[in-house]
Order: structure tokens, then sequence, then C-alpha cells
């Protein structure tokens, strides 16, 4: 299972319609619903993988060491956690192959860890996460906040939130598809 992190799993700061994330420890706060729905998909035999864009370290906006204390939390809230995979670059000039909507960091994951593909899955908030996981030949789970952005996600199943996209998960693994 891979998830995108902010808005996913954490909160994020939402200016004009549009999502930020959280840029110190102090304002790094799980939603609600995600460390029972981490322990479902765990007990559901899946590994779990964090992989977030943090583009702000690359712009130098934002400490490394700032996103690997968040990261460092995130690991005691969720110990279900298996990897986090992180991309750091700003985006500008040379795409990284690892950014999202590239799928560098599923699939460097996939590797490491023996990950079928075929059998995956990745959640997100965002278009770039959809994208990134049809890039990489897994099912995806749209969490839609209704942000204005620039494009529309086309995942497999779209949901309100986290432990609804766990639900739509858990449902088709036992043969039962929710509605997408």
């Amino acid at each position: 299972m891979f998830l995108d992190r902010d808005g996913t799993l954490n909160a994020q700061v939402v200016r004009d319609g549009k999502p930020y994330s959280a840029e110190r420890l102090e304002d790094f706060r799980l939603l609600d619903g995600v460390p029972d729905g981490c322990r479902a998909l765990k007990a559901a035999g899946f590994l779990l993988v964090v992989a977030t864009n943090q583009p702000e370290v690359g712009r130098g906006t934002l400490e490394r060491t700032e996103v690997e204390r968040m990261h460092a939390r995130l690991l005691e809230l969720v110990p279900e956690i298996d990897r986090i995979e992180v991309c750091y670059d700003p985006g500008r000039g040379e795409e990284s192959l690892r950014r999202k909507p590239a799928p560098g960091m599923l699939l460097d994951a996939a590797k490491a860890l023996g990950i079928d593909m075929a059998r995956s899955w990745m959640i997100g908030d965002r278009w770039r996460d959809v994208d990134c996981g049809r890039n990489a030949g897994v099912r995806t789970v749209f969490i839609d906040y209704g942000y204005s952005d620039e494009r529309e996600a086309k995942a497999d199943y779209s949901v309100r939130d986290f432990p609804e996209a766990v639900s739509a998960v858990l449902r088709v693994i036992s043969g039962t598809p929710p509605a997408s």
C-alpha cells in the first residue's frame, strides 16, 4: 500500500483552495482514522510505504531536518509504516524520476521490499498521487477534498477521507467492490 503523506495521513494548511504541507513539527498532526486505518491495512497483509514530495526542501524554504523530525513522529504514531520514500526535488528544470507523478519512489520501494505491483494500491489526495500510482501500474484511490487543483484526478475509486479509502480497498480485496 503506497500512501501519500500530506492530506492523506496528516492535515494540511489550505490557502486559496490549495493545500500546503506542515512546515514545523508542532503543526504536524494526523488526520482522524489514520492509525486505525493503517492497522487495518497491515492486518490485511499490506506493506505500508509512504511516498511524499517535499519540494520546499529543494527550494530552500524548509529544512530537511524538520521533514525528518516529522517522519520520526509519523513512525511513532503509526508504527505499522514499513518505509518512507521522499523526493526533495523542487520540480524545476529536469524533472526527477522520483518526483510524483513520476513513479520512481514507488518503484524504488517495490524493488527494496519485493512488492508485487500488480497487487498494490496508491492512496492520495492530489492528481499527482493518482497519476504516480497509475504510472507505477497500481490501483488508485483518490481522497477528494474539493481542492482547486490544476488537473483532475482519474482514480479507480474516489472517496471523502482516509477511513473511506481504507474501506474501499478492503472491500475490493474481499471481493465486494465499492461504488467508484
